[in-house]
């Protein structure tokens, strides 16, 4: 397993407040992301990083199977100036176990890999978990996305 740990980071972005339960977060997210693409999100954080996408869970009631939100957001240098509508989130250091999922985007590579991480006996610590849509997910036909879940 390939575990890293990841330095401190703040986020802004848009959010929803969903559950794998009853599907709910498979039509929860994909409409986030819709409103994140559509609206131009990622033109309207302000002290962007880079252009990199994270896809974080977090604040997690209890597990991968209770209510999480779900952040869409950029990296940024500071929380200082947070638009009307989006959230700012700052995360702790923290140890991740590193996975990769790779492969035609519209074919759900992303969903398979959660579907084998929740099938997994891992130490997890429900902080925060993320995907990170940087460089390598831009061919979307052949689209590499690293997730990292939080471990103790």
């Amino acid at each position: 397993m390939n575990i890293v740990t990841k330095d401190a980071f703040k986020i802004i972005g848009i959010t929803v407040r969903t559950t794998n339960q009853n599907g709910q977060g498979a039509k929860d997210i994909p409409a986030l992301w819709e409103k994140f693409m559509t609206e131009n999100i990622i033109e309207k954080i302000p002290n962007k990083i880079d252009t990199s996408v994270f896809s974080i869970y977090t604040n997690y009631d209890g597990n991968y199977t209770e209510p999480y939100d779900t952040i869409l957001g950029c990296k940024v240098s500071n929380l200082d100036n947070i638009p009307t509508g989006m959230i700012g989130k700052e995360f702790k250091q923290e140890k991740y176990i590193k996975f990769i999922a790779q492969g035609d985007l519209s074919k759900n590579i992303v969903y398979t890999t959660w579907t084998e991480i929740w099938n997994k006996d891992l130490d997890r610590v429900y902080t925060a978990d993320f995907e990170v849509y940087g460089d390598t997910s831009k061919d979307s036909k052949n689209a590499k996305v690293e997730i990292f879940v939080a471990i103790k």
